[in-house]
């Protein structure tokens, strides 16, 4: 059986020996670089929710989900200009709007805006897991594991909301043939 603590020992300890990184591999960059891009389109996509509910619980998840999307950018962005990895285009941001003046039909629900954010977070979550394990070097390794973490609690939040407000999407129940049903 694997010893979780040793093993995170012995992986903080090659931390702490890696006093001059090779440069990242082509694999660590076109992690960052997706995951960057990925991140940068989601800011105006969550802006656009900050503009489109008025759900004071959804506005606060859709703002710790901006929020830390921006943070995980500009720790990205600093590890890239650092290593000489190009900077993907960033979009605009989006001007803030009144939520009641857009028309039924052109508004997207609550619903909908929370299923939005839950699907983003499981790709990030996905992106991170792929990215932790394709690095070789530790810093970039950590940097991963940072940010799977941070999104693992953020998904927790928003579905803790999703079940509360009755907006999580469940699929149909699977019965084994031949198990007994209660």
């Amino acid at each position: 059986m694997i010893n979780v603590i040793e093993t995170l020992l012995d992986y903080i300890k090659n931390f702490s020996t890696d006093d001059s990184p090779p440069p990242p591999h082509i694999g660590e960059a076109m992690g960052c670089w997706l995951y960057f891009t990925a991140l940068a389109e989601e800011v105006p996509a969550l802006e656009t929710c900050l503009n489109t509910t008025t759900n004071s619980e959804l506005l606060k998840l859709i703002q710790d989900s901006k929020n830390l999307a921006e943070s995980q950018i500009d720790t990205l962005k600093k590890l890239m200009v650092k290593e000489g990895i190009l900077l993907p285009e960033i979009p605009a941001t989006n001007p803030k709007s009144d939520p009641n003046s857009i028309p039924l039909g052109a508004k997207a629900t609550d619903s909908e805006i929370a299923n939005l954010i839950s699907v983003k977070v499981a790709s990030n979550i996905v992106m991170c897991s792929t990215n932790m394990g394709q690095s070789i070097r530790t810093d970039i390794g950590l940097m991963w594991l940072k940010f799977h973490t941070e999104k693992v609690i953020l998904g927790s939040k928003v579905k803790s909301l999703m079940q509360q407000k009755g907006w999580l999407k469940i699929p149909p129940y699977y019965y084994s043939p031949g198990a007994p049903h209660n």
